[in-house]
């Protein structure tokens, strides 16, 4: 209990992870944990968020106390729309975009647009700029990643005029081309852990925002045909219902009791002991056609000994057996089986066959 107790307390303590990519609690390769730890480290509060609201209360309180606030946002699927982009842009002191869609960076409305990607995987790129965050932080691996014009480009790839990294001319919207840069993989690299600092930790609040499918937000929904319905169908509707029940009232009362009047048609015994044969046989049922094949033979033998109405089949057996000489038991037994299969059956019905020709030759 003392070792359960110890393992379940280790559990609740340690830190929660996930796998999310670029998330602060992943310490994947993928993620973005070791970035966070030493943002905390150095006194920035960094809280990730994974909805639009409550990174808005966030940035609000942060508000509230003083502080100024900066957003990291993640979006790779597109799921912010651009009303919600623009005003998550109002609301913080600095928005670090991290490869954005061209969706996204057009719901932002500013300058800065896509230009491509870098050529060469993981090749070091210089500042060539004048923005302080680059330049105090040096060449950086890129490691892939896309690359953008408009506003002070840095990390240029492909051309002076794009870049790895794009800062709007106020500062307040950066955009920053690859995840590697801040992920766990790459971050002791270069200049990646000072860039990445710099860029996120020039405000006292830290919100890494992840949005996730709850961010689509509600589509209105489509017209249906209640919408379309005019307003007398609420009256018109209870009416047929009720006429509905009252025509099923009258058309359902009973019509009287069953009048049996024999057909115009005669059919043969033989057909009809044919078709209900073949209806035992595709149903398999062989212990009804036992009982009647049973049935049969006693009121048949029953007719040759000129024994009554009243008489048993253990009388009948007796009687038999007696005209035939033989033990009783042995007719008894012939009469009494029960065959459990179909060819059991059959060859039932062979004896009882032969015994209604010894009664009546003999």
């Amino acid at each position: 209990m003392a070792v359960a107790l110890a393992v379940i307390l280790a559990l609740q303590l340690s830190p929660r992870t996930d796998s999310a990519e670029l998330s602060i609690r992943n310490p994947a390769p993928n993620g973005a944990r070791a970035a966070a730890e030493i943002l905390g480290r150095q006194g920035v509060a960094v809280q990730q968020s994974e909805s639009f609201e409550d990174t808005l209360a966030s940035l609000a309180a942060a508000r509230r106390e003083g502080s100024g606030s900066t957003v990291l946002l993640y979006d790779p699927r597109g799921f912010l729309a651009g009303e919600r982009l623009r005003q998550l842009l109002g609301a913080a002191d600095r928005l670090v975009v991290v490869s954005p869609r061209l969706a996204t960076l057009t719901g932002l409305g500013g300058t800065i647009r896509q230009a491509g990607v870098v050529q060469e995987p993981a090749t070091t790129l210089e500042p060539g700029c004048a923005v302080a965050d680059a330049e105090a932080a040096g060449a950086v691996s890129a490691d892939q990643g896309f690359v953008y014009t408009g506003g002070s480009i840095c990390y240029g790839a492909g051309g002076n005029e794009r870049g790895l990294y794009a800062s709007a001319e106020d500062g307040r919207l950066v955009v920053l081309g690859s995840t590697a840069i801040i992920g766990n993989r790459l971050l002791d690299e270069n200049g990646n852990a000072a860039l990445t600092l710099r860029t996120l930790g020039s405000e006292g609040h830290l919100v890494w925002y992840l949005p996730g499918v709850a961010d689509l937000g509600t589509a209105p929904s489509p017209t249906s045909l209640d919408d379309l319905a005019p307003d007398w169908v609420a009256v018109l509707g209870p009416w047929l219902a009720f006429v509905a029940l009252l025509a099923v009232i009258w058309r359902g009362r009973r019509l009287g009791p069953l009048v049996f009047e024999p057909l115009p048609v005669i059919v043969k015994a033989a057909e009809t002991a044919e078709g209900r044969a073949r209806l035992y046989h595709d149903a398999h049922a062989v212990g009804r056609a036992a009982d009647n094949l049973r049935a049969g033979t006693l009121v048949r033998l029953a007719a040759a000994l000129r024994l009554g109405a009243g008489a048993t089949a253990d009388d009948v057996a007796a009687a038999a057996a007696r005209h035939l000489a033989r033990e009783p038991l042995e007719t008894i037994s012939i009469l009494h089986r029960s065959p459990q299969t179909e060819a059991e059956l059959v060859s039932w019905a062979q004896q009882l066959s032969e015994l209604e020709k010894e009664v009546s030759t003999t």
